[in-house]
């Protein structure tokens, strides 16, 4: 069975929206790359989930199938908004936790401009 939700990362908005099939369900703001270290766009995929990951990660981190690249959580909710990351997308902790409890490992993550 496919996985119920996809997630679009709009890197030009710095909003993450997850969709149950072409419907936008719920939206989230996201800090995202600064230009040195630009978020990567593409297709990827959630490869695992953890919760409390420790460090700059906030209350939980999904991996996605791009090495060293996810999204998380973050103990500097003042970077959610902006180019703040090395990379990865940021989200607000409450966020990131709604986030985590519906998409699942295997889930679709488009990053876009």
């Amino acid at each position: 069975m496919p996985p119920r939700y996809r997630i679009i990362v709009d890197l030009s908005q710095l909003m993450l929206h997850l969709l149950e099939g072409d419907t936008v369900v719920k939206s989230y703001p996201v800090g995202i790359g600064t230009i040195a270290s630009a978020s990567p766009e593409g297709l990827f995929k959630i490869i695992n989930k953890q919760p409390n990951p420790g460090g700059p990660f906030g209350a939980f981190w999904m991996g996605l199938s791009k090495p060293h690249y996810g999204i998380h959580g973050t103990n500097r909710p003042d970077s959610v908004g902006k180019r703040s990351s090395h990379g990865c997308i940021r989200m607000h902790n409450a966020d990131v936790l709604d986030l985590a409890a519906k998409v699942s490992v295997g889930t679709e993550v488009r990053i876009r401009k």
